[in-house]
């Protein structure tokens, strides 16, 4: 039989029903190839124990019958959603040793549908990173290399450690976030498949908090039908998020017929742009032509103010982690600096936060405490709240005028070697985000799909964007993207 650990959740769940794999061998399966991919680095907190209970409380409520379709499943948890009584730290030394006394509802959620947990997995600390270069606990390693070249690669950030993961089988599906592209940057990266629900559709409560008008949860998983099955269990109406909304959760693998005959694509001129891979452009046009050969319209559209996205994000987002990550001070949780006599409780929190935050944290909450200061709120941050309604006014235009869905890169190159952009101006790191963070600005549903490989042998994703509300309906149009690319490609075993 193949190895359990490289089953997908739908493969996994049918074998489940049947009676034909337990969840305690699926989970020793994951656990075992967890202990022989340190060099992976991406998972950081590893709950074995935790691992065996939920699996055999798992298997018991599979034999009664009637059981969720995620029940048994073992996946990664992102180190952002808070555990209870497991180490959740952001990646952050400043909340090194905080074990909550609670979870996250997205943890939960999964969790009462027969979820397993088998670890806390790497990212870019408080989420703030493109290449999980930023973590704690070190670089997260991509599985995949190029050809003939064993440079050390970047999975994506900031969901670097489930992107890897989830394409290395170290778990059947992983939970990321998605700021400006953490979910759908990665998994293009790494030849999976993620995405990022409308803003509201999962609850943020018990998720550490970077930017919270533009954070969302998703899943990272290896198929479109897995994202499907276990972004139904992670969304609900949660009365203790504000911005969480409550709209019925439907059925979404069940909407995925890849029948998308009728549907109109749209494809924005505006992010052909300069400087972009000749074989970024030809994935795109391969796109285009699978989509219009499932029985779609492909037709060009315009979203003008897409070139003020990413300064505009890079405004907001910090803006907004000055003011969430204030709270990191030494008083009450996680780490405290040691303190000379004669330091009064200003030093502490001077210390404490000089000591906890890594630079690319520091450097985000000086650039957001900047941009809202008194002189400069207007200038900066005002404007920057202008343009992103201009930004979601043309996609709402977009949308009215018939458009189901817009095809776009994930990403502006395949994965790069670790270290390679590190050195970099900050902005070359930032610009990675730039067909991803328009879709958190105007708050809409986007994933990323895998379809092709570069000449280097390294994968490439393509992105979709849907309508608000319509992840069923996005996921179907991806499910028939995913469908005519056929990629089926894996990362060679090195680790």
């Amino acid at each position: 039989m193949t190895e359990l650990n490289t089953l997908t959740i739908a493969e996994a769940r049918d074998a489940l029903k049947k009676g034909e794999v337990t969840s305690a061998a699926l989970t020793e399966a994951c656990l075992g190839a967890i202990e022989g991919a340190g060099a992976l680095n991406a998972f950081v907190h590893k709950t074995p124990e935790i691992a065996m209970q939920q699996a055999e409380a798992a298997d018991a409520r599979l034999k009664g019958g009637e059981a969720p379709a995620l029940c048994g499943i073992p996946l990664g948890i992102k180190d952002l959603f808070c555990t209870k009584g497991v180490a959740s730290q952001a990646a952050s030394n400043i909340l090194g040793g905080f074990k909550p006394e609670y979870e996250s509802t997205v943890t939960g959620n999964l969790f009462a549908d027969g979820a397993v947990m088998l670890g806390k997995l790497n990212m870019d600390e408080f989420a703030m990173g493109s290449s999980n270069e930023t973590s704690a606990y070190g670089n997260a390693v991509n599985p995949w290399r190029r050809e003939g070249d064993e440079t050390p690669l970047t999975p994506g950030g900031s969901s670097g450690g489930s992107a890897s993961a989830v394409a290395a089988d170290l778990c059947l599906g992983a939970t990321g976030t998605d700021t400006g592209g953490s979910i759908r940057q990665p998994c293009a990266f790494t030849g999976t498949v993620g995405i990022k629900p409308t803003y509201g559709r999962c609850s943020r409560w018990g998720i550490v908090a970077f930017a919270s008008s533009l954070d969302q949860a998703g899943p990272m998983t290896k198929t479109v039908r897995d994202s499907a099955i276990m972004l139904q269990s992670m969304c609900s109406h949660d009365p203790k998020d504000s911005t969480s909304v409550d709209f019925p959760v439907p059925d979404f693998e069940a909407a995925l017929t890849g029948d998308i005959r009728g549907k109109t694509i749209g494809i924005p001129r505006e992010y052909h742009m300069e400087g972009i891979p000749a074989e970024i452009e030809q994935l795109w046009t391969r796109g285009k032509e699978m989509l219009a050969d499932a029985g779609a319209k492909v037709v060009d559209i315009s979203l003008p103010h897409t070139k003020y996205a990413l300064p505009a994000y890079y405004v907001i987002a910090p803006a907004e982690a000055s003011s969430n990550l204030a709270r990191y001070d030494g008083v009450r949780y996680g780490h405290r600096a040691t303190l000379a006599a004669g330091d009064g409780i200003t030093e502490m929190y001077e210390k404490t936060r000089a000591e906890g935050f890594g630079s690319e944290v520091q450097r985000r909450i000086m650039v957001g405490t900047y941009v809202l200061s008194a002189g400069f709120y207007d200038a900066y941050y005002n404007r920057a709240r202008k343009v992103r309604a201009l930004i979601k006014r043309d996609f709402d235009e977009v949308f009215a005028s018939g458009v189901d869905a817009i095809l776009t890169p994930a990403t502006p190159s395949a994965a790069f070697g670790l270290g390679e952009m590190k050195s970099a101006d900050p902005v070359q790191m930032y610009l990675n985000d730039v067909f991803t963070v328009t879709v958190n600005l105007a708050g809409l549903p986007g994933v990323s799909v895998p379809a092709g490989v570069d000449k280097q042998g390294l994968p490439l994703g393509l992105q979709l964007i849907g309508r608000p509300w319509e992840e069923g309906d996005l996921l179907n149009t991806a499910y028939a993207l995913e469908q005519a690319a056929g990629f089926v490609s894996k990362p060679a075993k090195w680790w």
